[in-house]
């Protein structure tokens, strides 16, 4: 049996360490870690609820507007505060353009490197490569043989910049499989990607004073009030990207997939799965968003999301006791001892939807969102099973290539909605409608935000007295994924998700690191790999620029 170790984790937001047994080329074990403390519920106790939705974004980066949506609906609720229309569009469009920035980043700049090797696009021949991009109907926006240039220059001067401290070397290099036309062609697409983050990122600024950490979502609805020259430049921006996502993502991704196949066959994880759903229409209930919600269990049933059946066990986890709360529970109470996967061995809590844990990711959202008949969703996600050989198989997508291929669909979807509530939005201001914010009739009361960031399901709740936070808690989609092992001896996702990945580099479990990424998850990453029957050990420690 071989121990591996993979700490930091790299290409990912935050701190994380994977460690795996290994046996017979297999993970036959696996113990995920967070490594960070945040304690963002004790941060907000007796401030106001306005003031928590801007504390809370300071979470993270990458998914502020998801914390202050969650964090708002949570008082609104408390509250009972129903927001007005033209709130409801704008946030709409607030959330949908971070959503665009993260789903971007996530696949050309956090995931796609796992696949592709820009440097093996030295051998490309530029003619090809523009044949192989009108044959696979994907973007053609570069000048290929300049790209190749500028390449060539990177790779001789040794400076390889954002493509330094990859794994293009694994297993003799034989791990990478594309065609060298094919990695020219989404290496382009990889620095194309940066400007359409930015882009994306420009809309929420629009919108939002600023990205990231908005600052016009507010309880209440929103203090951002359009003009005309601001409407003209939010549609603009959204048919720019929107254009770009959907000549460009999808197609991208089935030209890569038939060449790792074999990644449908591992990195299923639980096989349960939860969305509390994101994207407010004017019915304002969660099981009638754009993308819906939905908990679905191991036998596909679909049912709709139930507070009470929501837990947290602390007993593998640094936190005073070893108890299972119901939410809402507001106990943070933080201790470290050691890390000792016999023990305790994260600061992630472990989560759980009916006493089991529950996948919370972008496939989450579309396994629910096919489950409630979301009309885009059955016919692309239908349209995706058939590229992939497996026409009207769903469980092929509960996979590490599944997880991956999938999002792109859910990304040029939001794409696509973006236009169509930058339209909404202006008939709405034409139509004389001119309330944006509504004032709280009261200051006390209870209430929870279900909601969804990239990456998954999140939730905020809190209990309020006088106007002021008493009690607060969050559950991120992270500490649903990277839960340690339960009360019932059951692993978290990832954990179970790494079991079973096939290990044939002990040195660079390429397997591995595909799987952790396809969960995108919001920690730093650390991976430590160690063969105890060799007593074989490698480590590595890389910043997320790839710099050793």
């Amino acid at each position: 049996m071989t121990r591996s170790v993979i700490d930091p984790i790299t290409r990912i937001e935050g701190h994380m360490r994977v460690e795996m047994e290994v046996e017979n080329g297999k993970v036959t074990n696996a113990w995920t870690t967070a490594g960070s403390f945040r304690g963002i519920e004790l941060v907000v106790e007796n401030r106001t609820p306005a003031d928590a939705a801007q504390i809370v974004q300071r979470i993270c980066g990458v998914c502020p507007v998801s914390h202050a949506q969650s964090a708002s609906i949570a008082s609104e609720k408390a509250y009972g505060i129903t927001i007005p229309n033209n709130a409801r569009i704008i946030r709409n469009l607030l959330e949908g353009a971070q959503f665009l920035h993260s789903n971007i980043l996530w696949f050309y700049n956090l995931a796609a490197l796992d696949y592709v090797n820009p440097l093996n696009a030295l051998k490309a021949d530029p003619a090809d490569a523009l044949a192989l991009a009108q044959q696979a109907g994907t973007s053609i926006n570069s000048d290929f043989a300049a790209l190749k240039t500028r390449l060539q220059a990177f790779a001789e001067n040794g400076q390889l910049s954002i493509f330094s401290g990859n794994w293009f070397d694994a297993e003799d290099g034989t791990a990478y499989k594309l065609p060298p036309e094919l990695d020219l062609i989404c290496t382009a697409h990889y620095l194309e990607a940066l400007k359409f983050q930015a882009k994306s990122s420009e809309i929420s600024a629009l919108l939002g004073g600023k990205m990231p950490h908005i600052m016009t979502l507010i309880p209440g609805g929103t203090s951002f009030v359009p003009t005309a020259q601001k409407l003209d430049d939010l549609r603009a921006l959204c048919h720019e990207v929107y254009e770009w996502v959907r000549t460009t993502m999808v197609p991208d991704t089935l030209a890569i997939a038939p060449y790792y196949l074999d990644a449908l066959g591992y990195g299923k994880g639980c096989g349960r799965y939860l969305a509390w759903g994101v994207f407010e229409n004017k019915s304002m209930k969660m099981s009638e968003r754009y993308l819906p919600s939905g908990v679905v269990d191991e036998n596909n049933r679909l049912s709709d999301p139930e507070e009470s059946m929501i837990t947290e066990y602390v007993g593998h986890s640094w936190y005073k006791g070893s108890g299972t709360y119901q939410a809402p529970d507001f106990t943070t109470e933080p201790e470290f001892t050691e890390y000792d996967v016999n023990d305790r061995y994260t600061w992630c809590k472990a989560p759980a939807y009916g006493g089991k844990p529950y996948e919370a990711t972008s496939l989450s959202r579309a396994l629910a969102a096919y489950g409630r008949k979301v009309p885009y969703m059955v016919e692309h996600m239908d349209a995706m099973l058939e590229a992939l050989g497996h026409p009207g198989d769903l469980e092929i997508l509960k996979s590490t290539l599944g997880r991956t291929a999938v999002r792109q669909i859910e990304t040029t979807y939001i794409a696509k909605m973006m236009c169509d509530w930058a339209d909404e939005l202006i008939e709405a201001v034409k139509s004389g409608d001119s309330e944006y914010f509504k004032e709280p009739a009261t200051t006390t009361g209870s209430g929870s935000g279900f909601w969804e960031a990239p990456r998954g399901a999140l939730y905020h709740s809190a209990k309020i007295d006088g106007g002021k936070i008493k009690g607060y808690q969050i559950i991120i989609p992270t500490t649903w994924n990277l839960a340690p092992i339960n009360e019932h001896g059951e692993h978290g996702p990832v954990e179970q998700a790494l079991i079973g990945c096939p290990v044939e580099d002990i040195h660079k479990p390429i397997h591995a690191l595909r799987t952790v990424h396809s969960y995108d998850p919001c920690v730093s990453c650390s991976v430590h790999v160690s063969e105890p029957a060799t007593g074989k050990r490698f480590s590595t420690v890389t910043n997320p620029w790839g710099v050793k």
